[in-house]
């Protein structure tokens, strides 16, 4: 279920209700931790540049309005101050110091507005060597450590597309930090700063990495351990009909469920931890995988504990009984498939906008009137070429 008017929103109480939200246009991370707020309710407008020097880059605009607004002109930025003293939160993806040579700082909007939560999510954080270098998910995945681990044998090591520091460490991470804000706030009455730093929000997605260091885990060279492609059991492999199979059978009792539905002897196999014989049981698993189809050993691990599951195209995901039961994929008003919010609350459930991504400025008189300014003001703003005023009816 999605919601597709302001009533529908109304109807539904979601966790994030009545929060305002000031998200600063940026690349990936920071839209996805504005989606998350907009999607569990909150009130979301995406502070754009002009249009006629910024092409809308936000593929995850779900439910929020746009304000464009130019922060280089002096009216802008006083505007965006101004804005800030009824707001609850503003995100801003801006290297160091930027925000600062704005007259934006932390330091300036939180003495006017003291219970404003100011989220910075930057890639390396707003102190240290690189606190004003560019830098990109790559980067932030090798300086956290988290990048040496990852890759198989005798390759060089592999980031997974730009999921892990730019989303997880980055806008899944930076949302978190700004609802405990939030929570404190409401004992407290005060906001405060959220430096999130990619690279040291991927570092603690790995505390387990950290932890398990000495562990039967790693104790191989990368490439060659039990979660990292090394192990039979722990990996990929391809069907007769080009598709592929995912394997986790890690406890002894899931392994033997494996071997069961493969057709083999456990009594004819080397032990399940030898490490010396995977590289021969891994041809051994792809040889006989290779010769089903994918629905065929569907079929045959679906019943089963074997922890054996298909590997699911974008396309095929929606469709599948697991994902169709639990209506893990929604589909909004443009025919897109998308994936439902989560977590799922029980009473406060997240009911994501089905309608499209707002246009840049779509929304900027509207967002400017709710926040005070009257139609002289934004009169003016517009004759000073402070904001841009769009006609979403062009565009449709």
């Amino acid at each position: 279920m999605c919601r597709r008017s302001p009533a529908a929103a109304a109807a539904v109480a979601m966790a994030l209700s009545g929060v305002r939200v000031l998200e600063l246009a940026g690349l990936a991370p920071a839209p996805l931790c504005g989606m998350i707020l907009a999607d569990f309710g909150a009130q979301v407008v995406r502070v754009d540049r002009l249009s006629q020097s910024a092409t809308a880059s936000d593929v995850q605009g779900r439910g929020k309005r746009s304000l464009a607004l130019d922060l280089k002109r002096p009216q802008g930025a006083a505007a965006l101050r101004r804005m800030c003293g009824g707001a609850d939160v503003i995100i801003e993806p801006f290297r160091h110091g930027v925000m600062e040579r704005l007259g934006l700082g932390p330091e300036v909007l939180l003495q006017e507005n003291p219970r404003l939560i100011y989220a910075r999510l930057t890639g390396f954080g707003q102190s240290g060597k690189f606190a004003k270098s560019a830098g990109h998910d790559i980067n932030y995945l090798a300086l956290s450590g988290v990048l040496s681990k990852l890759g198989r044998k005798n390759e060089n090591p592999y980031a997974p597309v730009n999921l892990l520091a730019d989303f997880g460490g980055g806008g899944v991470m930076c949302a978190m930090g700004i609802v405990i804000a939030l929570f404190e706030r409401a004992r407290s009455g005060r906001g405060q700063v959220v430096d999130a730093s990619m690279v040291e929000g991927v570092a603690y997605l790995s505390s387990f990495l950290w932890k398990s260091q000495n562990s039967v885990f790693w104790s191989q060279p990368r490439g060659e351990n039990m979660l990292d492609s090394g192990a039979p059991f722990y990996e990929t492999y391809r069907t007769s009909d080009g598709k592929f199979m995912a394997v986790g059978s890690i406890e002894p009792q899931f392994y033997n469920q494996l071997i069961k539905g493969l057709g083999l002897d456990l009594d004819e196999l080397p032990a399940q931890m030898s490490f010396s014989d995977w590289p021969e049981m891994k041809k051994k698993f792809a040889s006989i995988f290779a010769q089903k189809t994918q629905a065929e050993w569907c079929s045959i691990f679906d019943s089963t504990d074997a922890c054996v599951t298909p590997v699911l195209s974008f396309d095929d995901v929606a469709s599948h009984q697991h994902n169709k039961e639990r209506n893990s994929f929604i589909k909004n008003d443009q025919g897109e498939i998308i994936p439902r919010p989560a977590p799922v609350l029980s009473r406060t459930p997240a009911v994501p906008s089905c309608k499209r991504d707002p246009f840049i400025g779509e929304h900027t008189e509207e967002v400017l009137l709710e926040y005070g300014f009257t139609k002289q003001e934004i009169a003016k703003l517009y004759s000073d070429k402070a904001i841009e005023l769009k006609n979403p009816k062009a565009n449709l």
